[in-house]
């Protein structure tokens, strides 16, 4: 393999990198760690403990529930190091899965992704910042929903021209609004130990009473945890721009997710130190009930910091996943045009702009939220799909070097987890996953007629070469240099 491509993937010094036009290897540990835990803790943290505790039915379950969901997010971000620091390419499960099992399955996680994950995930962080946003100026009635479209719209394409413009201005943006919602659940926490301390415990007596005995309740227990958990993995979509990943990937996920395990168990315990288990129930946001409850005149913070948790986790996303568009891009399965970059800001401007498109377009529909639920089970099965490429490619390519390599209990773990996360919905709600299906076979063709059909008529490749040539011009940007792995 000739040197100066192994430079280029794995981030070792080179003295062409400065002078290539290229995404630059520009994030450092602690901007790994504030990615992965800036985008878990989004709005889940502040809502999801109602859901979990419902399905728990109690305060002790609920308990045990969130930290065995920290301790799945830690075995599936461990199984992410080891593909992470093999496959060091940027995308994360596109690259993966199209490594492990070939251009097709790849081609339609990355159309899942595109087509709906993406873009809905997006509008659905913007709306729940805008909603936070607003509700305080209609304090009697909900808002205009134009009002929070309208607001959403502004934030997407704020955060958008953010990371077109400077990678270090959306690290920065990064890095404070993940330091503002941790400090907005250290003061829940020790607001409620302060409490506890002063013999609030009531709630926790006989904390095991009343826990459900139905396995399937469980179930969806844990599902409303891992969603407080999700985006543990996005950190694996920008592993290229990570300063010496084969330490600093392995390091971010080591301490991001215990970190959000803890902090999430003892939010959770701070919410019960003032809340009953029937009062958790009765509120849409428990964090705002919380304030509300022990803050005073200063509940007011609570919505404020909610608000910019999910703003920040909103630049995380548009961060990350823009790469995905990126790199499938550059592995020839979208249009050129998308793997383009800025000559001037080294950022991957038509995948922003891109993806900051097809978010507003889902603004537009009253269905996102439908939208999602149809790919929750398709986003389970993509990550068991990138994990089960990792054993495949133990004994596929068994002399691949691995930085980093977990005994096989690791990954054989995490599948047989996700089994039962991919089953259970398709017994729960049949209809929502093989419509999810569904939409994702649709990319059989696609890929058939745009990717696989090599012969197109010359015009096509003639109109194609006139749009990216145009596109060149308007946004100054050109194709990535040097050799990709």
């Amino acid at each position: 393999m000739p040197a100066e491509k192994v430079d280029t993937v794995t981030g070792s010094d080179s003295t062409s990198q400065s002078s290539d036009i290229k995404l630059k290897k520009q994030l450092t540990l602690f901007n790994g760690v504030t990615i992965i835990v800036g985008i878990i803790v989004g709005s889940g943290i502040f809502v999801s403990p109602k859901g979990v505790l419902m399905e728990a039915g109690s305060v002790g379950g609920s308990l045990v529930v969130w930290g065995v969901c920290g301790a799945f997010s830690l075995i599936g971000a461990l199984c992410y190091a080891e593909l992470g620091t093999t496959i060091s390419k940027s995308g994360g499960d596109y690259a993966y899965i199209k490594e492990a099992f070939g251009p097709l399955p790849g081609f339609l996680y990355l159309w899942a992704m595109i087509l709906i994950i993406i873009p809905s995930s997006n509008a659905i962080t913007a709306l729940t910042f805008a909603n936070y946003v607003v509700q305080p100026i209609f304090p009697d009635c909900s808002p205009p929903d134009s009002a929070v479209r309208l607001l959403a719209a502004v934030c997407i394409c704020m955060l958008t021209a953010i990371n077109c413009a400077n990678v270090k201005w959306a690290t920065r943006l990064q890095d404070g609004f993940t330091v503002t919602k941790i400090i907005a659940l250290l003061i829940v926490i020790i607001t409620g130990f302060i409490l506890l301390g002063m013999g609030s415990s009531q709630n926790f007596e006989n904390s095991f009473e009343n826990s459900s005995k139905d396995p399937g309740s469980y179930a969806i227990a844990f599902y409303s945890g891992l969603y407080a958990y999700a985006g543990w993995n996005y950190l694996n979509f920008v592993t290229e721009e990570l300063k010496d990943p084969y330490k600093n990937l392995p390091r971010a996920i080591m301490i991001s997710i215990p970190m959000v395990t803890i902090i999430y168990l003892l939010a959770n315990v701070a919410y019960f130190v003032v809340l009953t288990p029937n009062d958790m129930l009765a509120s849409n946001a428990v964090a705002v009930t919380f304030g509300n409850r022990v803050l005073g005149a200063m509940a007011w913070i609570i919505p404020f910091f909610v608000a910019c948790s999910t703003f920040g986790g909103l630049n995380g996303c548009i961060f990350s996943t823009s790469r995905i568009f990126f790199v499938g891009a550059r592995e020839g399965q979208m249009p050129d045009a998308i793997a383009m970059i800025s000559v001037n800001r080294f950022t991957p401007m038509p995948s922003l702009a891109l993806q900051c498109i097809l978010s507003l377009v889902m603004l537009c529909t009253s269905d996102v939220f439908l939208l999602i639920n149809y790919m929750t089970f398709i986003e389970a099965a993509s990550v068991a799909a990138s994990v089960g490429g990792l054993l495949y490619l133990r004994f596929k390519s068994p002399n691949i070097h691995r930085p980093i390599k977990f005994p096989l209990i690791v990954p054989i773990t995490f599948l047989i987890i996700c089994a039962f996360l991919i089953v259970m919905p398709l017994f729960e709600k049949p209809v929502e996953c093989l419509i999810g299906i569904g939409i994702v076979a649709s990319g059989i063709p696609v890929y058939i007629i745009f990717i696989a059909w090599h012969k197109k008529p010359k015009a096509v490749a003639n109109f194609s070469a006139n749009v990216t040539t145009k596109l060149q011009k308007m946004l100054m940007v050109v194709k990535q240099e040097g050799k990709i792995e």
